[in-house]
């Protein structure tokens, strides 16, 4: 891709992401008056955003047109405040606006390999389920508990003949995904927000692109969701699996960002104590070690 093409894609994006965000708030929303009730859009006019941001209209559509290049931070905090942007769309403005600049236009550095200290601690975690995974959604490394948690999608198909293993293709092309996360919908559009929250911060990394591609082509659940230009911070939540040997879990999980790791996050689940859920842990580190050990008396 040449740097004609980068810089279009940009726009694009840019574009995109400005419009519908313009598109979600109604004037009384953003407590403007209305004067008559033909409006031809939906949300609020270029003009208005234009208006509540404190800047003159000719240079909000040169914004909204996919020229970030030169915005200060100052009319980036209130473009973010016309548009009422949440936390994660505001960082998502501003790595958009990095990417503007020549030196946001180098490819964002991710880790490609887990530290020896992060296995080791992985290993530590024998209470409970853990994995490292990047941004693309890869997972590198799990301790015994959290493979066992997500046999699943291990155990896809999809990754017979491919590595890594990798939640999101699982997601959006392995059937059996439906059954694994019995709220499928909620984590469908958590996956697509933060992908599209990734592509903000490294535009250009190739691996990352040729998988929102395959998910675009191969998808139309994710290539829907896609469209939306939503994004979202993947950092706590509670997660509802189906799991075949223990059965539904509510799961409360925490993803920690690796500082030493550009790109890694730990994720780790803690079920309540005294709960279902930790029974079924328990009892799921039980059949596993079990199996570990049938295992190596066959071999």
């Amino acid at each position: 891709m040449t740097e004609s093409d980068k810089k279009k894609d940009l726009a694009g994006e840019v574009r995109e992401f400005l419009s519908t965000r313009r598109a979600r708030i109604t004037p009384e929303r953003a407590g403007l008056p209305v004067f008559g009730g033909n409006r031809r859009v939906a949300g609020l006019r270029r003009e208005e955003v234009a208006l509540l941001a404190g800047m003159s209209v000719d240079y909000y559509v040169r914004l909204e047109r996919g020229n970030l290049s030169g915005a200060s931070d100052s009319v980036l905090e209130a473009l973010a405040h016309a548009l009422q942007l949440d936390e994660a769309e505001r960082a998502h403005l501003y790595d958009l606006a990095r990417a503007a600049t020549p030196a946001g236009r180098r490819s964002a550095v991710t880790a490609s390999r887990v530290r020896p200290t992060i296995l080791r601690l992985l290993d530590s975690m024998t209470g409970v389920p853990a994995y490292v995974r990047n941004a693309r959604f890869d997972i590198l490394a799990a301790n015994t508990l959290g493979r066992a948690l997500y046999a699943p999608v291990f155990d896809s198909p999809l990754f017979a003949q491919r590595g890594p293993v990798n939640t999101a293709r699982f997601m959006f092309l392995d059937p059996a995904s439906r059954d694994f996360w019995t709220d499928w919908d909620k984590g469908a559009d958590d996956a697509v927000a933060f992908l599209r929250a990734e592509t903000g911060r490294a535009p250009h990394d190739k691996v990352l692109t040729d998988l929102v591609g395959e998910l675009t082509t191969r998808s139309d659940d994710f290539a829907r969701r896609w469209a939306r230009h939503d994004v979202k911070f993947h950092r706590s939540g509670v997660k509802k699996l189906h799991h075949p040997l223990v059965g539904d879990l509510a799961l409360p999980y925490e993803a920690m960002d690796l500082p030493s790791d550009p790109g890694l996050r730990l994720n780790f689940y803690t079920p309540e104590p005294d709960s279902r859920e930790r029974e079924a842990l328990g009892l799921l580190a039980g059949w596993t070690s079990t199996a570990t050990v049938a295992r190596t008396r066959n071999d």
